[in-house]
């Protein structure tokens, strides 16, 4: 048996499962990426899709497409996440882990949000 993440964490994208921590690790290779964090998030066609929340190095900017560039060639194309959030902070518990919880509060209806802009 292998296990790749926590059951609440993994992502369900068209029938594929998604492990958040994967993600994240080759997310967090990138050279310009100083904290990363991976969500599933409600999407219209395929049911969950990875979000990507990103915090970058000082006096680093990151684009989607670029962290898609650099994505693509460590995960499947389905595991790719579906958009890239730049923040200058990702919320921590007190134990100082990354509060996944916060950020699906905080994100819930991205995709949504995005089909109606």
């Amino acid at each position: 048996m292998h296990i790749t993440d926590r059951a609440k964490d993994m992502i369900k994208s068209g029938g594929e499962w998604i492990s958040s921590v994967e993600v994240e690790n080759a997310a967090m290779g990138h050279p310009k990426i100083l904290e990363a964090a991976v969500i599933a998030v409600a999407h219209p066609k395929w049911g969950e899709r990875p979000l990507l929340v990103v915090v970058a190095k000082e006096n680093q900017t990151l684009s989607h497409e670029e962290m898609l560039m650099y994505l693509s060639n460590h995960l499947h194309k389905w595991s790719l996440p579906s958009a890239t959030i730049s923040v200058k902070e990702i919320p921590h518990t007190p134990t100082g882990k990354i509060s996944k919880k916060h950020l699906r509060e905080q994100y819930h209806d991205y995709f949504q949000q995005m089909d109606a802009v």
